[in-house]
């Protein structure tokens, strides 16, 4: 079997910032994660979560899988930049309490530059989203923020 590795080993993001309990299984391009809405959810209203952070939950899972290539190359998870996405569609306005949506992206297109590009489901009960992401993760992030802000 697989070492499953926990999300904070993976993905840059912390504290409340880091969404994704746990990562459920993955392959050699490919993620799946899990999510349970609770009433300490970031981004929490009163009907639940907004659907539209599932694009959150999304890329996050993104990362998880980036973080998980740089473990098993024996490095640490890097920053990484959603740089768009296209279609996103979500079944429901809001996540209930209590809901565990299943996360899953698979690599569609990598380039040597960086630019990755990922397509994504979510699924709970009575609750479907998708979209593809792209995604963009430099060599350097540190080097690239700054060169960009010159």
């Amino acid at each position: 079997m697989k070492n499953l590795y926990a999300v904070t080993e993976l993905v840059p993001h912390s504290g409340k910032m880091s969404l994704l309990d746990r990562v459920t299984e993955y392959g050699e391009e490919w993620l799946q994660a899990e999510v349970t809405i609770t009433k300490h959810s970031m981004f929490l209203a009163k009907q639940g979560v907004p659907g539209w952070v599932g694009l959150e939950y999304m890329a996050q899972t993104i990362a998880a899988f980036a973080g998980l290539q740089e473990r098993l190359s024996d490095g640490p998870p890097k920053l990484g930049f959603l740089v768009g996405s296209r279609r996103y569609s979500c079944s429901q306005e809001y996540f209930p309490v209590g809901q565990t949506l299943r996360l899953r992206v698979e690599r569609e297109m990598e380039t040597k530059a960086g630019l990755n590009v990922f397509q994504c489901s979510l699924q709970g009960d009575g609750v479907e989203a998708s979209a593809r992401l792209n995604v963009f993760q430099p060599d350097d992030a540190a080097k690239f923020l700054q060169e960009s802000s010159e």
